[in-house]
């Protein structure tokens, strides 16, 4: 069974470096109310930014795989917290904006769809616990 590795070391208040098998260091902090610097991301955040990287990997793979040719691919991630504590998150809409011309549309649905169902292990560590939706535009380039 395979094994990752992360540590977590405290530079000062609530800030914190952190780093994985990637060997890639992060700054993770929280505001100043809190006794961070403002000097990172939150903790929170960076489950939306993994989502959100995670299953843009798969669809621009599935994409190149099929041959789909884009120009880039966005991703805007909204989440919607709950009240009580922990304020974890109850749903996140994950929007695909695809940049390109010739697109098909159905290409784009499987790409997702794969993503969502198959490939993405941030998509999947949540499901069960967060309603995830998702949606997706294509927009042409400007003349």
């Amino acid at each position: 069974m395979p094994t990752k590795h992360a540590k977590v070391i405290q530079v000062q208040g609530i800030t914190f470096a952190g780093m994985a098998d990637s060997t890639h260091w992060i700054t993770i902090d929280g505001p100043p109310e809190f006794g961070g610097q403002n000097a990172g991301p939150r903790p929170k955040e960076l489950v939306l930014i993994a989502l959100g990287g995670c299953t843009g990997s798969d669809v621009v793979s599935i994409l190149k795989k099929k041959r789909v040719a884009f120009d880039r691919l966005d991703i805007n991630l909204t989440a919607e917290l709950r009240e009580e504590h922990p304020q974890i998150y109850k749903s996140i809409h994950v929007e695909y904006i695809i940049r390109g011309s010739d697109i098909n549309q159905s290409d784009v649905e499987r790409a997702i769809e794969l993503s969502s169902t198959k490939y993405c292990a941030v998509s999947a560590m949540l499901k069960g616990n967060v309603e995830i939706t998702h949606s997706f535009r294509i927009v042409a380039p400007e003349s």
